[in-house]
């Protein structure tokens, strides 16, 4: 399915559909995939706690040569062990992608124990949409360290086998979502962009090659988009190719809308904003309508010229600000509530329809 056709898969979902960003608190995988199951557009639930496996370096990495992680997830790898295993390592990539035979690439169950489960629940549910996530090439080769404390994006070699496993990688869970009957929403997370400079010729080359991968799972039949939960230069990621660029609403969501130019192409294509429209900071106070007015009212006074309010805003997916693997589970149930409310008052907003009117949402 080509770019233009999955983007128009957008205007399919409920007016201001519900998602998660990703991980959640949930120490039980059952309890984690009910609560990533409730949403609109269910999502893969990524459950680092107590499994620093599943934090979103590690995850995203499993499987190199040398990678080693402590109990928060931040990666080291071992300079020696890279050296004497990537040979082999690269062969065995190089010849996945080839062939398109990735199935080894998709997450093992200590990487992402739900991974299988959703699976599962994807294809016996008929899901129409299932959303997916893995850290992308930016952040986790900005976060990612050599044993001698050198970033991995400016090892040479190290930088290009971290960006082919990342490639490997998202393809296969594409593919595997295909095969499951879905449409796949799936997304980039990139919060290390918060450093990305333009006038860095290593950080051109990295968006550069983050298009190309989201050009690659475009062509597998996903809807793709990155999530960047910190303020970073807005015009290039929404000239990025992508169909969905999903922010911290109350960090960003001005910032990007000053960007008039560049998100006037974004909308202009059929891409659509996912805003993280309830903080995950609880040391933030807010009051749900109050937060669902000053979007309402920001995309009224700010967007460019011919995009009008009520179909933005009807395209909208609706999400946490960010992850939730830090909170507690009364905590997260409490945001993601909340986010059930604030689609309520979205609706209102744009007059929408009662969901109950709506087309089902499965296939």
């Amino acid at each position: 399915m080509s770019a233009p056709n999955i983007r128009r898969a957008v205007q399919l979902l409920p007016t201001g559909a519900t998602t998660g960003i990703g991980s959640l608190p949930h120490t039980q995988l059952e309890l984690g995939l009910q609560a990533a199951l409730a949403l609109d557009i269910p999502f893969l639930p990524q459950l680092p706690v107590g499994r620093p496996s599943e934090f979103m370096i590690p995850q995203a990495l499993e499987g190199l040569p040398g990678l080693r992680w402590d109990d928060e997830g931040m990666c080291t790898v071992d300079q020696e062990a890279w050296a004497a295993g990537s040979e082999g390592f690269r062969a065995r990539l190089e010849a996945a992608l080839s062939s398109g035979a990735l199935e080894a690439f998709e997450p093992s169950l200590e990487g992402c124990r739900a991974w299988r489960p959703f699976l599962w629940e994807v294809e016996n549910r008929k899901l129409a949409f299932a959303k997916a996530q893995l850290a992308g090439p930016f952040t986790v080769r900005s976060v990612a360290r050599t044993s001698d404390g050198r970033a991995a994006l400016d090892v040479p070699g190290l930088d290009e086998a971290m960006f082919r496993l990342l490639l490997a990688r998202s393809l296969a869970m594409v593919k595997a979502l295909r095969r499951a009957g879905t449409t796949p929403l799936f997304f980039l997370d990139e919060p290390g962009l918060f450093a990305f400079e333009r006038s860095n010729p290593r950080h051109l080359l990295a968006m550069q090659e983050l298009r190309l991968l989201v050009v690659a799972l475009q062509r597998e039949g996903a809807m793709v988009g990155v999530h960047c939960c910190g303020n970073t230069n807005w015009a290039s990621l929404l000239d990025a190719g992508l169909d969905l660029l999903s922010l911290d609403v109350r960090l960003s969501l001005d910032a990007v809308l000053d960007e008039s130019e560049a998100l006037a192409r974004f909308l202009d294509s059929g891409a659509a904003l996912s805003l993280g429209i309830i903080p995950t900071d609880l040391a933030s106070t807010y009051e749900v309508g109050e937060l669902v007015d000053a979007v309402e009212v920001s995309l009224k006074a700010a967007l460019p010229p011919g995009h009008a309010f009520s179909r933005v805003g009807a395209q909208v997916l609706l999400t946490p600000a960010c992850g939730l693997a830090m909170r507690t589970v009364v905590d997260a149930e409490r945001v993601l509530e909340q986010l059930k409310v604030a689609q309520r008052r979205l609706r209102e907003a744009l007059g929408a329809e009662p969901v109950s009117q709506r087309p089902p949402f499965a296939s």
